[in-house]
């Protein structure tokens, strides 16, 4: 009778434990779902654009990369330095493999093309020759070679290209040849070597090769054009860069965005 008993009492326990449980259960909150995980935002980059965006050993760095580094840590995103072919860049952006293009780009001719921010660069495009060149202002090119990285504005202007730089174009038209390279970098070696006569680049990258090589290039006075840098996004996507140009916003305000301008030598660019 004893154990008929417990044995009653064990169900009838079992039961009150039973009943109480599914109580609670309902009672309860629904669990909170596992945190996200943190936003990886990726930016396109041309490897061998200093002082904008270059790899120094095993790492990525430059003026604009270390700009997003900052903007990932202000926003809790993780960032992701994506080199890519420059030729490219538009399918990476398309695909989504990276979310914006921030790396000095231009945003003249290419206004419609993309969902841009607010310039935040002033830049000019200049003319590097070697430091014993006879070339000392724009109308000595005639007849010479100038080197330009493919694909970008100042090259569409010297090629009559772009209806809003005449005064580029017909500069375009003395020369003996405008020569597209892959990269700056690329149009740099050619003049170290006398394959061209010059390069045209912008002022921050030709400030960035006089400081790495002293003595070897000098800069003319004279720009072909005025031009500014933005940071691009996938056409549509203006809230991303909205976003991130409210972080951008924050950063100038508080002194960040000079600090790490000096670093590179380009702060008298700064917007």
């Amino acid at each position: 009778m004893k154990k008929i008993m417990t044995a009653a009492a064990a169900v009838c326990a079992a039961a009150v434990f039973c009943s109480c449980s599914k109580s609670d259960t309902a009672n309860k909150p629904a669990a909170e779902p596992a945190a996200t995980a943190a936003k990886t935002f990726t930016v396109g980059f041309d490897a061998e654009f200093p002082p904008y965006g270059y790899k120094d050993g095993n790492e990525y760095k430059g003026f604009d990369l270390d700009l997003a580094r900052e903007v990932c840590k202000r926003k809790g995103w993780t960032f992701v330095a994506k080199p890519i072919d420059w030729d490219a860049k538009d399918a990476e952006l398309d695909s989504g493999s990276i979310d914006c293009i921030w790396n000095g780009f231009t945003m003249q001719g290419r206004e419609g093309q993309y969902a841009w921010t607010p310039a935040y660069v002033d830049n000019s495009q200049v003319v590097l020759v070697a430091a014993d060149s006879a070339v000392a202002k724009l109308a000595d090119l005639a007849g010479k070679k100038v080197a330009v990285q493919t694909d970008t504005p100042v090259q569409k202007a010297l090629q009559g290209k772009d209806d809003e730089k005449p005064e580029a174009a017909a500069l375009g038209k003395t020369l003996k040849e405008t020569v597209g390279t892959a990269t700056y970098n690329n149009a740099v070696m050619e003049l170290e070597s006398g394959a061209v006569d010059a390069v045209a680049l912008d002022i921050g990258g030709s400030k960035q090769k006089m400081a790495d090589k002293a003595g070897k290039f000098k800069m003319l006075d004279e720009d072909i054009m005025k031009e500014t840098y933005g940071i691009g996004f996938k056409k549509g996507n203006d809230a991303l860069a909205a976003e991130v140009w409210a972080v951008y916003q924050a950063m100038l305000a508080d002194g960040t965005v000079d600090k790490i301008a000096a670093e590179y030598k380009i702060d008298s660019v700064i917007k």
